[in-house]
């Protein structure tokens, strides 16, 4: 079994390997349990085990309704976008951990120049609740987390 060092190289390490050798086979045989992704699941198990949280307590935070939010952690539903930032808040996570936790949902990156991702981003630096920032979004008169539509041109 490999050791929790091997299995979380950086990325920047991982590019240097590969482009510095000249077998991929041998590449992908040495940094094989580095390169693997997990699902969207099975990072929210990770997730409640690394911050010692139970799924209840976060979709709470989330302020998720209680039986989608477990179909979410088991995976019979798809998260949306804003449901991936919800669930973010319910941990807590870092800046950091949320955008992971949107590439490995296959969703957009907070991005800072879009204001509504700007509240975000900066809600989560700071520590801020859910409630925290659906008040600051609501102040912008931008689409609460979890609104039916969100425009991408709300700047």
């Amino acid at each position: 079994m490999q050791s929790d060092a091997k299995r979380n190289l950086r990325t920047s390490t991982l590019l240097r390997r590969l482009f510095e050798t000249s077998d991929v086979h041998s590449y992908l045989a040495e940094n094989g349990d580095s390169i693997c992704i997990l699902t969207f699941v099975e990072q929210l198990e990770r997730l409640c085990e690394e911050k010692s949280m139970v799924r209840e307590h976060v979709i709470k935070r989330a302020g998720i309704e209680r039986s989608f939010g477990h179909q979410l952690f088991r995976g019979s539903r798809r998260p949306s976008r804003d449901n991936v930032i919800r669930l973010a808040f319910g941990f807590p996570l870092t800046v950091d951990e949320t955008q992971e936790l949107l590439r490995i949902a296959r969703k957009s990156a907070l991005y800072p120049k879009i204001k509504r991702d700007a509240i975000i981003l900066f809600g989560l630096a700071q520590g801020k609740t859910m409630i925290d920032i659906q008040s600051i979004i609501s102040e912008h008169g931008l689409t609460l987390l979890g609104g039916e539509k969100y425009d991408y041109g709300e700047r």
